[in-house]
């Protein structure tokens, strides 16, 4: 009888918050098919192509997952939303959504800019409270 061989159990894809673990629980109650950080999208920044890695896909759509844009401090944050910004006018054919835990709140301390208001002056459909719209799951089922 040969000898059973074991293979090492690969291990899911860690969630980067637990806004992104939010959000996958989401999914998975939907039952609808998704991917995480499986897509680099290239875009380029002034001087050197770089890439991005979209939090999810379903379907034809890219969730990024957004706390905040305040990870890194004020430069930081503006780092984000330029990336952010790039990828957009890099792959103006895909359609890439935002999901804020509360996008009421300032892009940076002391901002009169809402994260709601910089997504929409900047062309991105966004979902408020951690919450996928149910509308947003039902375009691609």
């Amino acid at each position: 009888m040969p000898k059973k061989r074991n293979f090492p159990q690969l291990e899911p894809a860690k969630r980067r918050s637990r806004l992104e673990d939010k959000i996958e629980d989401q999914l998975k109650a939907y039952g609808v098919p998704y991917e995480y950080e499986r897509h680099k999208l290239k875009y380029t920044v002034p001087e050197r192509v770089a890439t991005y890695l979209p939090d999810f896909k379903v379907g034809p759509i890219y969730i990024e997952v957004k706390g905040t844009f305040q990870r890194h401090g004020a430069s930081g944050s503006a780092e984000e939303r330029k990336k952010l910004i790039l990828v957009k006018e890099a792959h103006p054919h895909l359609d890439i959504r935002l999901v804020f835990a509360n996008a009421s709140q300032p892009i940076y301390k002391g901002s009169p800019t809402t994260l709601a208001k910089w997504a929409v002056d900047h062309g991105f459909l966004y979902a408020d409270k951690g919450t996928i719209p149910s509308s947003w799951i039902k375009e691609i089922q």
